[in-house]
């Protein structure tokens, strides 16, 4: 479930440009229905669903979606979101949502900002110092494997997809690692983000990667709240995601939200977190959403925020897949 990625922009009714992967539903993706965006995108605070609908604003959605106060409605949108990525291979395609060739440039812009995040945060860059990630949303293993697990000594690993986290748990075993012994995946936690509380200053980075998704608002800010005590002294959380072009666009399918940067931004000062340094993912396809990465801390940052102008693209979108960017028409 946790592992995030396709959307699609939309216009009268028409099939699928091309072919749907193998785990998809085909009762329920023979047709993406496509409809002209309302001139509210432009503004951030509306929205539409893979339907359709537009929305004013995302209280309006989340009322609909999740309840006013209604425990049993809530869990019903997670337990949805859990189903739809059990019915998904554990494997990087699937994950993915059929774009396994993202996977390479995904590692290569995680891994540059990463580097730069740890050079600046920690002194020589983290070496001499044991360093510890939790990787939250992690299906597969899929970036611990090619990334973290290289530069932490210590990873743990959080998703809620149980035959996600087996295939994790195989990938990460000692045999099949290219690092020596002081590396290791620790702790499988098959807990949602939204019930999982870290232990105490565990953490130098908290990466959270296309899963925040699944939150609902005031999950969404519970969780990095909780989360804030599992930083040790100087951590950071590192959040990678799709982003909007304005407001949000809801997926029906799998239950997930993809908010725009000024939505991210709005709720990260409701979390007490302030963006330390940001960056656009380069080197998708030009038909997936924007990615962005934030490293976001507790503190005030010392030095002024300077990021990319994002690709512009179509506002509206469908979907597919997690662990992947989001498809735009």
């Amino acid at each position: 479930m946790y592992n995030h990625l396709l959307h699609n922009t939309l216009f009268n009714v028409v099939p699928p440009s091309r072919p749907l992967p193998p785990h998809s539903n085909s009762e329920n993706s023979l047709v993406r229905v496509r409809v002209k965006p309302l001139s509210c995108l432009q503004m951030d605070g509306c929205g539409l669903d893979s339907d359709g609908r537009q929305f004013k604003n995302a209280e309006e959605m989340w009322r609909e979606e999740v309840g006013d106060g209604d425990p049993l409605k809530k869990s019903q949108w997670y337990s949805d979101g859990v189903g739809y990525w059990q019915a998904v291979e554990a494997t990087v395609d699937g994950v993915l949502g059929g774009y396994a060739h993202v996977n390479e440039p995904d590692i290569e812009g995680s891994e540059a900002f990463l580097n730069s995040v740890l050079a600046e945060r920690f002194p020589d860059a983290g070496r001499g110092r044991r360093l510890v990630a939790l990787d939250c949303g992690s299906g597969i293993g899929r970036v611990t494997k090619n990334l973290l697990i290289r530069y932490f000594n210590e990873v743990d690993l959080l998703e809620p997809v149980s035959h996600f986290l087996d295939t994790a748990r195989v990938n990460l075993a000692s045999e099949n690692l290219m690092v020596t012994e002081e590396y290791k995946a620790v702790n499988f936690f098959c807990i949602p983000l939204q019930e999982f509380t870290p232990e105490a200053e565990r953490y130098d980075i908290i990466w959270v990667q296309w899963c925040i998704g699944h939150l609902s608002d005031d999950d969404f800010v519970s969780f990095f709240q909780r989360a804030k005590a599992g930083l040790r002294p100087g951590g950071l959380f590192v959040l990678k995601e799709n982003i909007a072009k304005s407001g949000f666009v809801l997926d029906k399918q799998d239950r997930s939200i993809t908010r725009s940067d000024l939505y991210f931004k709005q709720l990260f000062n409701k979390c007490g977190l302030h963006v330390y340094k940001m960056k656009d993912q380069k080197g998708f396809p030009d038909e997936l959403f924007a990615v962005k990465m934030y490293a976001l801390t507790t503190e005030l940052p010392t030095k002024r925020v300077t990021t990319e102008l994002p690709k512009r693209v179509n506002s509206s979108r469908s979907k597919r897949h997690v662990n992947r960017p989001a498809i735009i028409k």
